[in-house]
């Protein structure tokens, strides 16, 4: 499936900004599975300084920065994908019983080793609650990648979706005592859920193409940025993606955009500088499928 991508965001300030210095990770990756085709970032107003790069997992981040008074700053990307992912469970998953002696083995310090998603993070915990519910979703003689699915399907079950119920900030317990939350909550607490059973696990930002309901139009600028997971099943298997908000192995409705530990790996904008009093701020994302 081939899609055109748009997200624009934009802050306005109540008072000026001076000194701005920010990071934005919004440009889908270029990897197997997931073809870049082309690809922009705009930002207004033009910063004195910008800088595109690779961080450590490969993630597309864009460094910039303002030395004079600005009273908004708005991102633009654009994007045209073509996402080739049919969603299965690996045949040559390791048993769960054997991830000790596989990640005992791993020699690599890579981006992509399982070492690195394995111990608590900034923003997923180790948390007993939800290991003990982690436990209780699995059945004797499972594979990793079997396991992976009873516990993204158990928590499916066990929250749900308010996007009332917490913020951006909001941490993983405490949403999970909720048993409300968003797809970054979802996401949070299932890799905490896997870390505790020993199973590598990260977060993946992304793209999700929606459908309108039947019969009615697609309101442009609808959908969102969305965060599923990702789960290392041994040396031959390798990761797979699930997606626990919505009870399925994320495929080719799901773009990438970017990998990390959590959430703080690789949220959209992050950065400093120097205002008083408010500031106000949107978001709209379009997912649009062509022929693909």
């Amino acid at each position: 499936m081939i899609y055109d991508i748009k997200l624009q965001i934009a802050y306005q300030y109540a008072n000026p900004a001076v000194g701005g210095r920010h990071v934005v990770c919004v440009m889908p990756l270029d990897m197997p599975g997931q073809r870049v085709q082309a690809s922009l970032l705009d930002i207004t107003p033009r910063p004195e300084e910008r800088l595109d790069r690779l961080d450590f997992f490969g993630n597309r981040i864009t460094e910039f920065s303002f030395r004079g008074p600005h009273d908004s700053v708005a991102f633009t990307m654009k994007a045209r994908i073509e996402r080739l992912v049919i969603p299965s469970l690996p045949s040559n998953a390791i048993a769960l019983s054997a991830m000790p002696a596989a990640l005992a083995a791993q020699r690599d310090l890579g981006p992509n080793s399982p070492l690195h998603f394995l111990s608590p993070s900034v923003r997923v915990p180790r948390d007993r609650a939800m290991t003990a519910f982690a436990h209780g979703a699995l059945h004797p003689d499972m594979d990793v990648a079997e396991a992976v699915v009873a516990v993204g399907s158990a928590l499916h079950r066990h929250m749900k979706f308010d996007p009332e119920a917490t913020t951006v900030d909001t941490p993983a317990t405490e949403a999970f005592a909720k048993r409300h939350g968003v797809c970054q909550d979802f996401s949070h607490i299932m890799i905490a859920c896997l870390r505790g059973i020993g199973i590598p696990a990260g977060y993946v930002s992304g793209f999700l193409r929606t459908l309108p309901p039947p019969g009615k139009p697609r309101l442009e600028g609808a959908d969102a940025m969305h965060a599923w997971v990702r789960a290392w099943c041994g040396p031959d298997a390798g990761w797979i993606e699930f997606d626990p908000t919505n009870d399925k192995l994320a495929g080719e409705d799901h773009i990438v955009v970017a990998r990390g530990r959590d959430y703080a790996d690789v949220s959209p904008i992050k950065g400093t500088m120097r205002i008083s009093g408010g500031q106000k701020s949107k978001q709209a994302v379009d997912v649009i499928p062509l022929a693909g």
